[in-house]
């Protein structure tokens, strides 16, 4: 069994059995908003299914939803790249300039994503 909550601050994952008195406290705290998952058929790892290995995404394409989630601008995550132009930003996300493993590694801090997220690895 697996309970999991989201909020814009919270998250909490219990796996295995979970008490009766914890559902019942997590249920009066988050009401709708807590979801419990029995067994693992609603728990698939999206990178491992055939319609993710099957998607045709670049790595600009990624570094775009990424930046975009995280509310950033191409000028501010050049910002905070080192002061690198939007338009260096604009370029690695539209593919007219690749992404470099030593990038990739300073996007992942930034964006809180595994370096290989960005050079197009799977």
């Amino acid at each position: 069994m697996q309970a999991l909550v989201k909020t814009p601050h919270t998250d909490i994952r219990i796996h295995g059995d979970i008490p009766p008195r914890i559902l019942d406290a997590l249920k009066n705290e988050y009401g709708a908003g807590l979801k419990v998952y029995e067994g693992d058929e609603e728990c698939v790892d999206v990178k491992k299914t055939d319609w993710y290995l099957g998607l045709n995404v670049s790595p600009g394409d990624v570094l775009r939803v990424y930046r975009e989630n995280a509310g950033l601008t191409q000028t501010r995550l050049g910002e905070m790249l080192g002061n690198i132009p939007r338009q260096r930003i604009s370029n690695m996300e539209n593919g007219s300039r690749g992404i470099s493993v030593d990038m990739a590694k300073k996007l992942a801090a930034i964006l809180h994503a595994p370096p290989s997220t960005f050079l197009g690895l799977k």
